[in-house]
């Protein structure tokens, strides 16, 4: 009985945790920081533009682009949870988070993962209903709807959110205190309780399931209809127009689910922390990157509406 009894003390003196970051390679640090600071400029920028163009230009507030705009803002805080702590880590010798710093972190981390997961759910349904049912889109996608599927994901992302770090935070954790991670996700921070966790990570497996898989079926339904529909189109500039708006859709889906899955489905072994870290790097940090350029490289509408506000700068500056 005595040591549960010295348990119980030690997880009260757990006031911060370590996170090792890539603490091992010790010569990389100066190049990752130049990396993720210029990643994470990137990021915040393309962003930033598009949610402001989107939001000045008149001609694009329709569900594509709303929905575009929401995405962005959910990028950009994303980016902003986790990256800046990344560079933190990587210039400082010992990488401390305080306990309480770092269940808000993973409170975001979650909040904005599973609002992005909802939101392209969202957006694969809205080009469903734009390319299978071009006539009565205005009705299926009517101004209630579109309200609907945006605050969906974040209304069931907060409640998830909530209940997992919660539970999360509730354990008692031991003196071990070192995060062999770049941030604090829920997987590396488990590994330190003190408790049993099996509950909670059949909780946890069964809700990043229903929060992956039910806008992944959803994303794969409405492809599989959209598919059969373009293949049906008669003219091949109609085939490519359709093919291009959701190239750059599916792009980021498959980006964004493949890495966050492998992440959150796995046992607890399986890979070696280090790859783990890449691959949370690649959803927490390479989505939110491209998914401006995906959007807007491929988009005329985007491209249109950055030279008009551009033309109108200038014509200000001119006049």
């Amino acid at each position: 009985g005595s040591a549960i009894v010295m348990r119980r003390q030690n997880h009260s003196s757990t006031v911060e945790f370590i996170l090792l970051g890539f603490s091992n390679y010790p010569e990389l640090q100066g190049q990752m920081f130049g990396a993720f600071l210029v990643i994470y400029l990137v990021t915040v920028l393309g962003n930033a533009i598009i949610i402001t163009i989107i939001f000045l230009d008149q001609s694009l507030h329709i569900p594509m682009y709303l929905f575009l705009q929401n995405l962005s803002l959910v990028d950009f805080c994303f980016s902003t949870v986790i990256t800046p702590e990344i560079l933190v880590i990587l210039t400082s010798e010992k990488a401390t988070i305080s306990f309480g710093g770092c269940f808000v972190q993973m409170y975001f981390i979650l909040l904005f993962g599973a609002t992005e997961c909802f939101l392209l759910g969202a957006m694969a349904y809205d080009r469903f209903a734009a390319i299978c049912h071009p006539l009565t889109y205005p009705v299926i996608m009517s101004k209630r709807t579109f309200v609907k599927l945006v605050m969906c994901p974040w209304v069931l992302s907060i409640m998830t959110a909530v209940l997992s770090v919660t539970w999360v935070a509730s354990f008692p954790y031991c003196d071990h205190k070192e995060i062999n991670h770049l941030f604090c996700e829920i997987p590396p921070v488990l590994e330190l309780a003190c408790a049993d966790t099996f509950l909670f990570e059949v909780y946890a497996f069964t809700s990043t399931i229903l929060i992956v898989m039910v806008p992944f079926l959803l994303i794969l339904l409405s492809y599989t209809r959209i598919l059969f529909s373009i293949l049906k189109m008669p003219s091949t500039t109609g085939r490519q127009k359709a093919f291009s708006t959701c190239a750059s859709h599916l792009t980021s889906v498959i980006l964004f689910y493949g890495t966050a899955s492998i992440t959150y489905l796995q046992p607890k072994s399986g890979y070696s922390p280090d790859t783990k870290k890449l691959m949370s790097l690649a959803y927490t940090l390479l989505t939110p990157l491209l998914n401006p350029l995906i959007y807007s490289l491929r988009n005329k509408e985007m491209k249109r509406a950055v030279v008009k506000l551009w033309q109108r700068k200038v014509t200000l500056h001119t006049g």
